[in-house]
């Protein structure tokens, strides 16, 4: 794809091989369907940023609801704006892999979940078929919650913002948020990952797609970056991926969140979408909140 609103890996660039079927979109129909599966690789992103993660999924959310990332529980964190996912497709490839996947209504995918076993594969048979136009929002609008106003409101809002749209509008008049804002030298963000590898700090990355976002968080085993600017740091059961020359800018925004406010670090492309942050979620401990507000206050401006 050529910009954000698509889709960057394998999975997500329209193959048709095989054969698939449609799955209800709908909360909490499709909840409890990506629930069934016990051992998944999750991806969700695109060209600039991308999350590869093995696990199962903790129960996903909704745009305006509560939110937890719980590092080391090996849970998928997956969060949907309903107004953008419009189908979900079990689908079967020409090698026999069967995955999950979450589409917008041009036909994109902006989530994949593979399904690793046999158990699971058995299990996506099981899974109710919905007719051709049954899209995640036909579900009542009255039974959404609605997102806060991300002027005034905590870390989550901010996330929801960018779920929402990619985050573009918002960008455009950050100097409405009440806490600090100010642009970051992109260029630090391979030293970035490699400190906090370093010295045993844990993270906390979300990684979106158009109406999707998936996050992770714990310990950063090990990084590594290429010359031609792709960085990759292993996160807790997680593989970050970044594609450094197709960042294009990169914003510190503080919000309130469970320590006071807390910084997050978020990168755009091109086109002003946020497509990554990196930040704390919850709760981790007063001496883990410091040592990276201290790293966040170092960093240079762009």
């Amino acid at each position: 794809m050529t910009d954000h609103h698509g889709c960057g890996f394998e999975a997500c660039r329209g193959r048709r091989t095989g054969t698939a079927r449609l799955i209800d979109p709908r909360m909490p129909e499709l909840a409890r369907s990506l629930t069934l599966f016990r051992h998944v690789q999750a991806l969700t992103g695109g060209p600039a940023a991308r999350l590869d993660q093995a696990g199962s999924y903790a129960v996903p959310s909704l745009r305006g609801e509560a939110f937890a990332v719980r590092p080391g529980s090996g849970s998928i964190a997956l969060r949907l704006d309903a107004d953008g996912v419009d189908a979900a497709v079990l689908a079967r490839d020409a090698e026999d892999a069967v995955s999950v996947r979450l589409l917008d209504r041009s036909g994109r995918t902006v989530h994949e979940g593979r399904l690793l076993s046999e158990g699971d594969r058995l299990l996506a048979g099981l899974a109710d078929t919905v007719e051709a136009g049954v899209g995640a929002g036909a579900a009542d609008v009255r039974e959404r919650p609605e997102a806060p106003s991300w002027e005034n409101g905590d870390q989550l809002a901010q996330l929801d913002a960018i779920l929402a749209d990619g985050g573009a509008a918002r960008r455009a008049a950050l100097t409405r948020h009440r806490g600090e804002h100010r642009a970051v030298d992109v260029a630090v963000l391979p030293s970035v990952l490699d400190h906090v590898c370093s010295v045993g700090l844990p993270i906390g990355v979300a990684v979106f797609a158009p109406s999707a976002m998936q996050a992770c968080a714990g310990p950063v085993h090990v990084t590594d970056h290429t010359a031609g600017g792709r960085v990759y740091a292993a996160v807790a059961n997680a593989s970050l991926e970044l594609d450094l020359p197709a960042v294009h800018s990169c914003h510190l925004v503080r919000a309130p969140a469970a320590h006071g406010p807390t910084s997050s670090l978020e990168l755009d492309d091109e086109n002003g979408d946020c497509v990554a942050v990196l930040t704390q979620f919850g709760i981790v401990g007063e001496r883990v909140h410091g040592a990276w507000e201290h790293l966040a206050a170092s960093l240079p401006g762009a």
